[in-house]
């Protein structure tokens, strides 16, 4: 019996989450420009990606690495000369470990949005 999650649930469940982290997210017009750094901070004119966009980002690099493996699979089914069983099991492995990176992070952005909510005022 396997114990994995649907892609496609997955993927949707974080667009939820990600459309709700947008709510929260300051304008730029509000941002404070003229206060000077502090230490460890980045400078003004550095763009520095949104908690969304790195969601995002990796969402897709997981959708990418299991379209990868299964176009790796089937050129291997199809016995494609230049795919070696090696490359598909990497591939695989690769999708696999990286999907279920993805899953461990959204258990714990839920559980953290659920504490949250759950705090008294």
């Amino acid at each position: 019996m396997s114990n994995r999650v649907d892609i496609s649930n997955l993927l949707t469940e974080m667009r939820a989450l990600k459309a709700q982290t947008n709510a929260f997210q300051k304008p730029e017009a509000l941002a404070d420009v003229n206060r000077p750094a502090r230490p460890g901070e980045v400078q003004a004119g550095t763009k520095v990606p949104g908690f969304s966009e790195v969601m995002s980002d990796a969402v897709n690099k997981v959708n990418d690495l299991q379209s990868q493996a299964g176009a790796k699979a089937e050129a291997y089914q199809r016995g494609e000369a230049n795919v070696d069983i090696t490359d598909v099991m990497i591939a695989s492995q690769k999708a696999s470990v990286s999907f279920e990176a993805a899953v461990q992070v959204r258990n714990k952005l839920v559980e953290a949005y659920r504490d949250i909510m759950n705090m008294p005022i």
